[in-house]
C-alpha cells in the first residue's frame, strides 16, 4: 500500500503540472498494486476527463463506486463525464447521488439543477425538431441592410478581398467585431460554397504549390495567427486545410470561423474546410460557440452557421495519397473511399450516434489490433491493423486525423499509416502541449511543424458555454 501511495502522490504532482498522460501512468502503476482503493480509480478519472477521455474516466469512476457505493467523488467524476459526452440522462442520477450523499455541497446541487434543465432544454428541442425547417436566411434581405456611417472598418461588396481579410484579422485581434450585414454575407457565401463541394474533396499539390493541413484550432485565434505568421498566409500556391473543430472551448470561436470563412470566400480552390465533431449543434449548444454567436452577434448568426456546418464535406483526399478526416475509420472493414463517396452528407444535417458521419467525425486509433470500445464513450477505436487494411485496399498511403490533443502536436502511429494532427497548443489554457501542422507539397512528403502557444487576452474557455459544469472539466 505504501508504494501505492508513493505512485498515486507521484500522479498526484504530475496532475499538477498539467501532464495529465504521466499522472494517468503513475495512478495505473498504483492500481495495479492496489486494486481496492476507490481514490485511485476517481484520481485517474480525472486525469482522463482532462484528456477527453471520458469513457475511460466513466469506467473508472464505476469501479471506485463498485469498491464503494458511499464514494461522492466517484459518482461526481461520472457525472462531469458523461455530461461532457451529451448523455444528461445518466449524469443526472450521479448528480442526484451527490446531492444526497453531502446535502451541504452548494457546488454540487448547482450542478444537479444545471442538469435538470439541460435535460427538459434536451426534451423540448427534440420535441420541436422539424424535419425540413425553414433556413435562418429566410427573410434575410442583404440588399436593405445598411452599414452605418460610424462603421470604422473596411467595406465589403460581392467579392472577398485582401484588404478585408487584413482588417479582419486586426478588428479581431483588438476585441472588435464584424458588421453583422457581413457576417451574414460570409457565412451565406461560405454555405453556398461548400453546399456544392463533394462529400470527399479531391485535391492535388501541384508543382511550385504548397498544401498546409491543420488539426482542431478550438477557438484559440491568436495560435491560429501564430500559424499564419510561421507558416505563411494562405494564397493560391498556399493552400490550407483545415480538419474540423473550429469552435467550441476557446472564446475566439466567431473570429476562427469567419476568418476561416473568409479565406474560403477568397480562395475556393485552394482552401478547405472538413465538419469536425465540434461543427454540430448538440456540442455547440455545450461547450460555447452558440453562447458567443449570441453574445457577439445574434442567435441568427449561430443558425447560419449551423446551417453551414451541416454542409462542409466530411473528408479530403490528397493526392490520392491522404485520406484526410477529423475522427478516423469505421466499424466494418467492407468501407471504401468510393462509400465516402457516395455518402449524401446532406440528408442528415446533425452525425447522430450511428453510422458513417459518426465515425468519420468521432472515431479515434488504439495501439492493439482490431476494434474496441471509445475511450470517449461516443464511436469507437481502431488498431493498427484496420488501419493496414484500409489503406492498402484504397491505394493509401496513410489516413490524416485530428481530433485528440496530442503532447507534440501530432502523432505517427499505426507503422505510419496513421498520423494525428492537433493546432491548439496549450489546449483550454489547462495543457502544456505544443500545436502542429503538415506540409505537403508537390512530392507528397510529409512536413512536420511544431509550433508553441502565444499569449492572448485574459478571457478564459469557455466563456460562452452556457452551464457552470463546463468549469469541472
Amino acid at each position: 500500500m505504501a508504494d501505492a501511495v508513493s505512485l498515486k502522490n507521484k500522479g498526484n504532482d504530475a496532475f499538477k503540472q498539467k501532464d495529465w498522460p504521466g499522472a494517468i501512468e503513475y495512478y495505473t502503476k498504483a492500481i495495479e498494486l492496489n486494486e481496492q482503493e476507490p481514490s485511485f480509480f476517481t484520481n485517474r478519472a480525472q486525469a482522463n476527463i482532462k484528456l477527453e477521455a471520458y469513457g475511460y474516466a466513466i469506467a473508472d469512476a464505476s469501479k471506485a463506486i463498485e469498491i464503494d457505493p458511499n464514494f461522492a467523488k466517484a459518482y461526481y467524476r461520472r457525472a462531469v463525464a458523461n455530461t461532457a459526452i451529451l448523455k444528461h440522462g445518466d449524469a443526472i442520477h450521479d448528480w442526484k447521488a451527490v446531492v444526497r450523499k453531502n446535502p451541504a455541497d452548494k457546488v454540487a446541487k448547482a450542478q444537479y439543477e444545471a442538469c435538470q434543465k439541460m435535460v427538459k432544454r434536451d426534451a423540448f428541442l427534440k420535441a420541436i425538431e422539424i424535419a425540413d425547417a425553414p433556413s435562418a436566411a429566410e427573410g434575410l434581405d442583404l440588399e436593405s441592410m445598411v452599414v452605418e456611417d460610424t462603421y470604422d472598418g473596411v467595406r465589403l461588396k460581392d467579392e472577398m478581398t485582401q484588404e478585408f481579410v487584413n482588417d479582419m484579422i486586426e478588428r479581431f485581434k483588438n476585441g472588435k467585431k464584424l458588421h453583422r450585414k457581413y457576417v451574414f454575407q460570409i457565412i451565406l457565401a461560405v454555405k453556398n460554397l461548400v453546399y456544392e463541394e463533394a462529400t470527399m474533396v479531391e485535391t492535388i499539390v501541384a508543382p511550385e504549390h504548397k498544401l498546409t493541413v491543420c488539426g482542431d484550432t478550438h477557438g484559440q485565434y491568436f495560435d491560429l495567427l501564430e500559424i499564419f505568421r510561421l507558416n505563411g498566409f494562405p494564397s493560391e500556391k498556399h493552400g490550407y486545410l483545415f480538419n474540423g473543430d473550429f469552435v467550441d472551448r476557446g472564446s475566439w470561436s466567431t473570429e476562427i470561423a469567419l476568418l476561416l470563412y473568409a479565406y474560403k470566400m477568397m480562395y475556393p480552390k485552394f482552401f478547405f474546410l472538413n465538419r469536425g465533431n465540434h461543427e454540430t449543434d448538440d456540442m455547440n449548444r455545450m461547450y460555447g460557440f452558440e453562447g458567443e454567436c449570441k453574445a457577439k452577434y445574434n442567435e441568427r448568426v449561430f443558425k447560419l452557421f449551423s446551417e453551414s456546418f451541416s454542409a462542409l464535406p466530411l473528408a479530403t483526399l490528397i493526392g490520392d495519397k491522404y485520406l484526410t478526416l477529423h475522427g478516423g475509420l469505421f466499424s466494418d472493414d467492407a468501407i471504401t473511399l468510393d462509400d465516402i463517396r457516395k455518402l449524401n452528407r446532406h440528408n442528415q444535417r446533425q452525425p447522430g450516434q450511428a453510422g458513417l458521419m459518426m465515425e468519420m467525425l468521432w472515431t479515434d486509433p488504439q495501439t492493439m489490433p482490431g476494434r474496441g470500445p471509445s475511450k470517449r464513450g461516443v464511436g469507437l477505436q481502431f488498431g493498427p491493423d484496420v488501419t493496414k487494411r484500409f489503406c492498402e485496399k484504397n491505394g493509401l498511403e496513410a489516413v490524416i486525423r485530428s481530433h485528440e490533443v496530442r503532447m507534440e502536436g501530432y502523432e505517427v502511429e499505426h507503422d505510419g499509416r496513421c498520423i494525428t494532427v492537433f493546432s491548439a497548443p496549450k489546449y483550454c489554457d489547462s495543457t502544456e502541449n505544443k500545436g502542429a501542422y503538415i506540409n505537403i507539397e508537390s512530392d507528397y512528403k510529409l512536413q512536420f511543424n511544431k509550433f508553441d502557444a502565444v499569449p492572448h487576452p485574459d478571457i478564459k474557455p469557455m466563456a460562452y458555454a452556457n452551464n457552470g459544469m463546463m468549469s469541472m472539466m
